[in-house]
């Protein structure tokens, strides 16, 4: 445990922004799976929305976001 007043609060911000990071990861992961059960159009369209905004909070890396985006585009021209 820290000792200086400086150190315990970057303990507190880094276990807040933690608790953040876990539940937009959370989320994420729900909506692409939804979005890889379901082939429905507004699914993936939301998948895709939620991957930007997770590479853009620095959740995901830029390539990975890509990669996720290309997969899920693939599944939403199929689907038609």
């Amino acid at each position: 445990m820290p000792n200086i007043k400086s150190a315990k609060k970057r303990v507190k911000v880094i276990a807040a922004k933690t608790l953040r990071n876990k539940m937009i990861k959370s989320n994420l992961k729900t909506v692409i799976k939804a979005a890889n059960n379901d082939n429905s159009p507004e699914a993936i369209k939301l998948a895709i929305k939620k991957v930007d905004q997770a590479c853009a909070k620095g959740i995901m890396h830029k390539n990975q976001a890509a990669r996720k985006k290309s997969q899920l585009a693939k599944k939403l021209n199929a689907a038609g």
